[in-house]
């Protein structure tokens, strides 16, 4: 059978919040959903997980309350549910106890990549800029870079450059602080 002759079943995301709340999926199981179909995520390695923990305490000590920033957590798009590395969200007082945040709940995306690079750029920068999400920040690793991308072509950023977010302009982030 070749790929296009396979069957794939695609799934809403209630009938993937009912598979998790029915424990389908094993606790330590990394997956998504995107597009309706489940990915299995790459294990995460250690520079990839040191770039997340920087950007946390740099986010933490910026933001300071005026907004979350979820670290792989979920966000709810329409047909998919993909855990960014950061997202950042409007501030909620039950920390999205009710349901994980929406589109309008999401002031911009964080991606850190360096083994992912082609699946991130191409894949989930289009989901997120698609689903209406105002700004995505690819950290390139390999590339030593930061891609930023809101709703026209990408701007590469490079070390010694600075950027701030369209929806906090008071704030600078420098690509140094971001790339580590």
């Amino acid at each position: 059978m070749s790929p296009s002759e396979m069957i794939r079943h695609r799934f809403s995301v209630e009938q993937y919040h009912q598979m998790i709340d029915a424990g389908i999926f094993a606790p330590d199981d990394r997956l998504e959903l995107i597009h309706g179909e489940l990915v299995k995520m790459s294990p995460i390695n250690r520079r990839h997980a040191a770039g997340v923990d920087r950007l946390n305490l740099l986010l933490a000590d910026r933001l300071n309350r005026r907004a979350l920033h979820r670290i792989q957590n979920p966000i709810t798009l329409a047909d998919s549910e993909p855990q960014p590395d950061v997202a950042i969200v409007r501030w909620r007082d039950d920390f999205y106890l009710a349901g994980h945040p929406t589109p309008p709940d999401i002031y911009w995306v964080i991606e850190v990549a360096d083994t992912t690079i082609t699946y991130d750029r191409g894949v989930k920068v289009p989901l997120y800029l698609g689903a209406g999400i105002p700004e995505v920040w690819l950290v390139n690793l390999d590339e030593d870079c930061l891609e930023v991308y809101r709703q026209k072509e990408p701007q590469i950023l490079r070390r010694g450059q600075s950027l701030t977010p369209i929806q906090f302009p008071e704030f600078v982030f420098g690509v140094d602080e971001l790339l580590g």
